[in-house]
């Protein structure tokens, strides 16, 4: 599921029946929508049906089609898939429903556990038989110790399940990055010496329960990061869109691993409706349009500079192509400037 593993030029959209795209970074960041997003998935919309999906815990699928309709999207709530809805259908699999469930998390997880017929705690001394973790700004370190109480004994001796609803280092906010939920989760981690079985991206569970929701016979994954979003839509085996608007930049895209690579790299959602350009391998030089590199043993030369976006292109399929890592190469500084990044 690589990028530029196609030998004509197409268009990203083209086949595809089922659109999925991440929020935070693609279409919002803090409350505020993205330049270009609105407008592009509404287009979007017009060809392919759209869904999206969190990690974010903290909300409800309800508050968060209210946001997006308020922003100029409708959206109905079942066209949401949050990560605390990936973690119930695991948790199902796990523990039967009338079970008592430690929350470390806000009215999104709350609200999933609830329906689905758990019992909600907040005190490890209610005896539960499961932990679930999530964000929400709320979290402190009464809840987090309470889940460490709650786990001190290892599952392989009897100790209970632990489920987190995701694990991004990072969220995307109107005034910057902030910690996100796998910083919570490496603190009770650190606390209790357990892993954590994860059920949204980069995971399959939350991919799958999309997947089946939308009926997807030919799905598009759009994200901002490659950690989470486009490792977890290879994961599942579907196609992906890194949109330089949240998260990653371009210097995060060069030294992107193998699992991590997107099909597409588009600075915005526009991107959605123009040609996307081949990628052309003559000798040891890689081009897309007038954008050329070359790799020269350890070494990334510019052979011509094109756009930026192209630039960025070119040298990510030059360097992927090689296997190595990127801390191998001397890049030019050229490669991963980033007139893409969004001011907010």
């Amino acid at each position: 599921m690589g990028l530029f593993s196609r030998s004509s030029t197409v268009m990203p959209l083209d086949g595809v029946d089922t659109i999925l795209a991440d929020l935070d970074g693609v279409v919002y960041a803090g409350p505020g929508a993205l330049p270009h997003a609105v407008e592009s998935l509404n287009r979007a919309r017009q060809t392919a049906r759209l869904g999206y999906i969190t990690n974010n815990a903290a909300r409800t699928d309800a508050t968060v089609a209210a946001h997006l309709t308020e922003l100029g999207l409708q959206t109905a709530p079942d066209e949401v898939v949050t990560s605390p809805q990936a973690a119930v259908r695991l948790l199902r699999t796990i523990i039967a429903p009338g079970s008592t469930v430690l929350v470390v998390g806000g009215e999104g997880l709350v609200f999933e556990l609830e329906k689905a017929g758990y019992v909600v705690t907040r005190s490890s001394a209610d005896n539960p038989a499961a932990v679930v973790q999530g964000f929400a700004p709320s979290v402190d370190w009464n809840q987090l110790a309470e889940a460490a109480f709650a786990l001190a004994l290892p599952e392989a001796d009897g100790g209970i399940p632990w489920i987190a609803t995701n694990t991004d280092w990072t969220i995307p906010q109107a005034r910057g990055t902030a910690p996100g939920n796998g910083t919570l989760v490496s603190a009770v981690h650190t606390a209790v010496g357990r892993l954590a079985t994860v059920a949204g991206k980069p995971e399959k569970p939350i991919f799958d329960v999309a997947l089946d929701r939308f009926a997807a016979k030919k799905a598009l994954f759009i994200g901002d990061r490659l950690d989470t979003d486009i490792a977890g839509a290879q994961r599942a085996g579907i196609e992906s869109v890194l949109v330089l608007t949240g998260i990653d930049r371009p210097k995060h895209v060069l030294a992107a691993p193998s699992h991590a690579h997107p099909t597409y790299i588009l600075p915005d959602l526009r991107g959605l409706f123009e040609p996307y350009p081949v990628t052309t391998v003559k000798g040891d030089v890689v081009s897309v349009r007038g954008a050329s590199v070359r790799i020269d043993g350890n070494d990334v030369r510019i052979v011509s500079e094109g756009d930026q976006i192209d630039l960025l292109r070119a040298a990510s399929h030059a360097i992927w192509a090689t296997g190595r890592q990127i801390f191998g190469f001397h890049v030019p500084e050229k490669l991963y400037e980033d007139p893409f990044l969004v001011r907010r």
